[in-house]
């Protein structure tokens, strides 16, 4: 069985308290992020479109009023103003750490409906094997213009797909929808962790989840979304998101890990037992 263990993170209030938009978008508009969100939910309602779709376009048409240039560097510079729940920095060298410990080797991945770029400038956008998330595309003096990639709630599926295939490239679909058996899975599911926050994860957390993998929810104030999900069975556990040495979801993690390094073992075991005795027959 594989030694890799994958943890997939939402980011928008999984690793940040805010929409990211609120960080690094509506200051550079001038524009309440409440204000913002409304005119965007309008949008999408009036048109009936998707809501990703519609605050991408609504990013586009208002830089566009404004005479402000939406470019990959004006996004990966306004994410740096994109604040981390405590002890996000450090996490992910403390938790490989840890997976070194017992001997897995742990890879993290970003899946977001956010923009792609503004994850980019972030402090942490090193630690991820991939970022998966909505981009523009860009024309030929560099500006944001149409849609290239849009992360909604259902289509952030196909990346765990993408994960467990290690089909990475997102123009390959071919290999993504190929039959592939079980073993040549480089990462099976039930050596994934979801982490996300709310309803959106749901089919990202019932899909690993069904897989026989771990899905946290993570959550800023008790009695919410989190409790539900845990309850109705869609979650698998629930933990404040305070990613601090010893916190909740430092502990419910390195227990995941635990479980999915013993798993490992045993079935390496058991494959080892099954051919000798084949061999001794």
């Amino acid at each position: 069985m594989s030694r890799i263990a994958a943890i997939m993170y939402d980011f928008d209030r999984t690793l940040s308290p805010k929409d990211m938009q609120d960080y690094a978008f509506s200051p550079e508009i001038g524009m309440p992020a409440e204000e913002f969100w409304r005119r965007c939910n309008d949008l999408m309602y009036e048109n009936n479109m998707d809501s990703i779709l519609a605050y991408m376009y609504y990013m586009v048409k208002t830089a566009r009023e404004k005479n402000i240039k939406l470019t990959r560097e004006m996004f990966r510079r306004s994410g740096k103003n994109v604040k981390l729940f405590p002890g996000v920095t450090d996490w992910f060298s403390r938790i490989n750490e840890y997976g070194e410990s017992i001997g897995l080797t742990v890879e993290h991945y970003v899946i977001s409906s956010g923009i792609k770029e503004i994850i980019e400038g972030t402090s942490i956008a090193n630690e991820f094997r991939r970022i998966y998330a909505a981009e523009f595309y860009y024309d030929e003096n560099g500006e944001a213009v149409w849609p290239a990639m849009a992360v909604n709630y259902t289509s952030k599926t196909q990346f765990i797909y993408r994960i467990n295939k290690e089909v990475l490239d997102v123009t390959d679909s071919r290999g993504l929808n190929e039959s592939t058996p079980e073993e040549k899975k480089r990462i099976p599911f039930q050596n994934m962790i979801y982490i996300g926050d709310g309803l959106t994860d749901v089919p990202c957390m019932k899909l690993v989840k069904t897989g026989g993998g771990h899905s946290v929810a993570a959550y800023q104030l008790e009695g919410g979304v989190a409790d539900r999900l845990l309850i109705q069975g869609r979650a698998g556990h629930i933990a404040p998101a305070d990613y601090r040495e010893n916190t909740q979801m430092d502990k419910t993690i390195k227990a995941i890990l635990d479980l999915i390094a013993a798993s490992s073992k045993t079935t390496e075991l058991y494959v080892n037992d099954l051919e000798a005795a084949k061999r001794r027959s």
